[in-house]
């Protein structure tokens, strides 16, 4: 089977990453289109990938607009090309329009409820969405397929994952060491629209009061100040996500960074508000779970009452434990995400009809 797999995040490459290799070893040739999106690049040449970029993320609306035409011709002409049996994608818009234009089936993945123009665009032409079973947003149901997992666990299960502790020798920590992950975002998304994070001019004196416990470091997607530039971060982007198992907290604008820790076993919480003053975690089926069920994610609208969680989390020496006693009850209750989309794939259209039949009440 020929498949087109359209990356548009950094986040993206790491869902489908192994998702791929496993479908190359069983004998599928995969093509991979890129946005220039971050670290995405770095990424897809630090795993080994070969792929073809389709553009770079455009700012404002009439740049979007004007980018979706653009990148929709992009990619038609790959696609003309390399003749797909089937596109992939995490809600690409792109890939969307351009397997209809071809009467190809789209398989789109997403767990963000809020983003509305994305699933406007995407969803009318997409052939199945897949998504978490604790997604809330109502779907068109005889498109929509719920599976048992997180996205995240794609790549971050221990059979996936093993952390690497020479991470710590960039940093000049060590497992004994007491340190905190913050993160900033460019808010330049489509679903960043009319939403905010840490005040702007506040971030040396949250650090200062973080500092109290540990070393601070920054990982960012805009701009830094020369204050807090000397607080980036220098690893390699593939190594993030041993850095954030290796973390006494995670805290931050960064949704999917939130998601990793927590899933890590590592205290994390999110700041984040919509322009009505609420958490962006209420909206979204992925944070209720993780914090209502499993407590292992956290979530606020304001950097001060965020401030004061992670400051009750950081004195208790015993909080590293208890989030890994969590984290060992959620992988007991998830399913190994990646055979799942792997089989999902190979398998379709039977897998679909096959789910549909099992779920007729959905």
């Amino acid at each position: 089977m020929r498949i087109l797999a359209d990356i548009g995040h950094p986040a993206h490459l790491h869902y489908f990453k192994n998702v791929i290799w496993n479908l190359e070893k069983h004998g599928h040739d995969v093509r991979i289109t890129a946005r220039d999106k971050d670290v995405t690049l770095k990424l897809l040449d630090a795993y080994g990938f070969e792929y073809v970029v389709i553009g770079s993320a455009a700012s404002g609306l009439a740049a979007k607009a004007y980018s979706i035409l653009k990148k929709d011709y992009m990619l038609l002409k790959i696609a003309r090309e390399f003749k797909p049996d089937i596109f992939l994608s995490f809600s690409s818009p792109y890939a969307a329009h351009v397997s209809r234009l071809m009467r190809r089936p789209h398989v789109a993945f997403t767990d963000t409820e809020q983003a509305s123009l994305v699933i406007w665009l995407t969803f009318p032409f997409t052939d199945v969405i897949c998504t978490p079973s604790c997604y809330r947003r109502r779907l068109n149901h005889k498109k929509h397929v719920r599976f048992d997992g997180y996205f995240e666990l794609a790549y971050l299960h221990p059979r996936y994952f093993k952390p690497d502790d020479a991470v710590l020798d960039y940093l000049g920590v060590s497992k004994n060491d007491n340190f905190i992950i913050l993160r900033f975002i460019s808010w330049s998304a489509h679903h960043d629209v009319d939403l905010k994070g840490l005040k702007k001019g506040e971030e040396a004196e949250f650090i200062k009061a973080l500092e109290e416990f540990g070393r601070v470091f920054i990982t960012s997607e805009r701009k830094l100040s020369k204050e807090l530039e000397k607080y980036r971060l220098t690893v390699p982007p593939h190594k993030i996500h041993s850095l954030l198992y290796y973390a006494s907290l995670y805290i931050g604008e960064g949704g999917t960074m939130a998601t990793e820790a927590a899933i890590l076993g590592t205290p994390s919480i999110h700041i984040e508000s919509t322009s009505k003053g609420i958490a962006t975690g209420e909206l979204s089926g992925n944070f209720l779970e993780l914090r209502n069920k499993y407590g292992l994610l956290y979530f606020y609208p304001d950097q001060n009452q965020a401030l004061e969680k992670a400051i009750r989390i950081l004195e208790d020496k015993n909080s590293k434990n208890e989030w890994r006693k969590k984290k060992e009850r959620l992988l007991r209750d998830k399913i190994d995400v990646t055979t799942w989309m792997t089989e999902f794939i190979e398998r379709y259209p039977d897998s679909f009809y096959e789910y549909k039949e099992k779920h007729d009440n959905f």
